[in-house]
This record gives C-alpha cells, structure tokens and sequence, in this order.
C-alpha cells in the first residue's frame, strides 16, 4: 500500500567546531502509529513496526514511503546481508525469523526458533546468523542459524550464560571473529565480547567491570574491525565507548543528555550516531569517533530505542519517532549531518 509522503523541514545546530557543510532534515509520517527499528539498503529503506503491528514499511532513500510488507508477526529487529540483498525480521511473537529479498519485497524463508524462544535481536558474521531470545525472566540465551547448511540448521542455548532477557546482538562488519551481547533490563548493565570460533562456537573473552556501564542498557555497537565497544544507557547521560578487550574505563564519551538510547557508527566507521530518550532537548548526535560533537537534531518527538541507521554510502542519516501512547504516526526522519 503506497502512502503519499508528508515533509516537514527542522532546523538542526552545527556545533562551533563542526564543518560549515548544509546539514538538512525532514519528518516523514508512516502509517502506523508503532515502531521498532531501522535499517537502510541505499535505495530503500525498512522501519519494522513492532510487537503490536504485522508489517514493515518500506520508503526510498528520501524519505518518501512507497509500500509495506504484511504478514509479518510482531516484527521486531531488523539486519541486512552484507550484499543488502536480504532483510532479517525478527518475529518474537511467531517464534520465528523471516528472510525477504529487499528487490522484491518477498518472503523467501522463515526459520523457526522454536515454542517459547521470542527471537528479539539478530547479528550476522557470515554464515552464521545470530539472534537474542528469551520470553521469561532469566530465560534469556543466543540462537544461531547456519546460514551455510541447506536447510539451515537452527540452535538454541549456545552459550552457558542465562540472560534476564533477550539480550542485544551486534557483530562487526569487518570482523567474522567477534561477538558483542549485551544485557537489557537489568541495573547495572552488562556486555560480554564473544570470540566466534569453529561451527560457531561462542567462547567469552570479556565483560564489562562492575557498573561502568550504567543502568538501563538499550543499545549497543561496535566499531568495523570489532575493536571497540560503544554502549547506550539510560544513564550515565552519555554514549560510552570502551576497548572490545577490556571493558573497564571508557576510551571516549560522547555527551547527549538523559537518557541514551540508540548508537550507530558509520560503515566506514568515521561517525558515531547517538541517540537520546529528549522530550524537550535535542534527541540526535553526531560525532566524530574522538567525542567530538558535529551536529545535533531536536526531532520533536520521542527517539525509539535503538531506531537510529546510516546509509551504506554515510550520506544520510535515519531516525525514527513513534508516540508511546499511540496518538500520532510514527516518522521517518531523513539527516544529511556534516561529511567532514
């Protein structure tokens, strides 16, 4: 179903010592009043509506929104193929994941994690993909799916370590070897770096030392070569950055205000994205990966968790907004922050 694009030009401030490139934004209202997360393809771009919602949308790289894609439970998370050919749907509520060609927009495979799993994050280093899972308290683990073995062939409780609760995935794209979880949910957080070995064995090599990581952990990232590790907490009021060998003192820090909730770095690895939970400051960051700040946006309304992707090529920035109450459309808002 195409749905008529609605733009809506915000300011946004370049800090003194940014770059004097124009930075430009606008809003895009999607049909539908929930959202869960973002990713770009370069031509397209898919924002999942969440628990409560059947379908992704899906917009071009302006903005503009040309379809949605239904039939998918409670789609949750979102990763792209290293080609971006193909689109991962986390499905929580069918226990399940499914696989579309970003070109046609079709389903070709669901994998089924099992009764009782709620799949919620997913990562990929290559042929294995990965996923966070866990419905109850303390009944949280790592899945994974061999990608390689036709059928794929899925597994369940590859590691030791019971999470609170589905714990957050990410994986470096420049870096097969490497693994990083991370504990929602809890106070203090946690993050625990995974070394990938041989079929996919997960063997941990760090964790974070106690409470540095703050409470509230609802993002986390890692550079392109697996090397560093940026956590986005409800506090402290700053995205963190540590080295992937020892998660103890922070390298950098990257100032947003209360309270954190999204980080993304470049595919390049040149810009570090952060996000806040703002409801009257500004809610978008940018920065180089030293801490220093470029650009800053207000979006004027509520950041989703984690809701934050650059385009492939690190021209466009993508954000989105959903009202926790349900009482307006969610949006889309298209950044084009500072190259330099």
């Amino acid at each position: 179903m195409a749905v008529a694009a609605l733009t809506a030009a915000v300011a946004a401030v370049i800090t003194p010592t940014a770059a004097s490139a124009v930075t430009t934004q606008q809003a895009v209202p999607l049909p539908s009043t929930t959202a869960a997360d973002v990713v770009s393809a370069g031509n397209r771009v898919f924002v999942s509506g969440g628990r409560l919602s059947d379908q992704i949308v899906v917009a071009a790289a302006n903005g503009d929104v040309l379809t949605t894609v239904s039939g998918l439970p409670g789609p949750t998370d979102l990763l792209l193929s290293a080609d971006r050919q193909t689109l991962y749907v986390a499905l929580p509520t069918a226990n399940a994941i499914a696989a579309l060609n970003t070109g046609t927009l079709t389903e070709f495979a669901r994998y089924d994690t099992g009764a009782g799993e709620c799949p919620k994050s997913l990562a990929l280093t290559g042929r294995y993909l990965w996923f966070g899972y866990g419905c109850d308290q303390w009944g949280g683990n790592i899945g994974r799916i061999d990608l390689g073995r036709q059928p794929a062939v899925v597994t369940t409780g590859v590691v030791s370590h019971d999470y609170y609760d589905a714990p957050v995935l990410t994986a470096a794209t420049q870096n097969r070897a490497v693994l990083l979880v991370g504990q929602p949910s809890l106070s203090p957080a946690s993050a625990h770096v995974y070394a990938i070995g041989a079929g996919g064995v997960l063997t941990l090599q760090h964790g974070n030392e106690w409470s540095v990581l703050g409470s509230n952990l609802l993002d986390i990232a890692l550079d392109p070569t697996g090397a560093t590790v940026y956590t986005a907490a409800g506090a402290p009021y700053v995205v963190q950055a540590f080295p992937a060998s020892a998660i103890s003192t922070p390298s950098t820090t990257f100032a947003t205000g209360p309270y954190p909730n999204a980080v993304e770095l470049s595919r390049d690895g040149t810009r570090v994205a952060a996000g806040a939970n703002a409801a009257y400051d500004p809610d978008v960051f940018v920065f180089t990966p030293d801490g220093t700040e470029q650009v800053r946006y207000e979006l004027g309304a509520e950041l989703v968790a984690g809701a934050l992707a650059w385009s492939p090529n690190g021209a466009r920035l993508y954000a989105v907004t959903a009202d926790w109450q349900g009482n307006v459309p969610a949006a889309l808002h298209v950044l084009t922050p500072p190259t330099a």
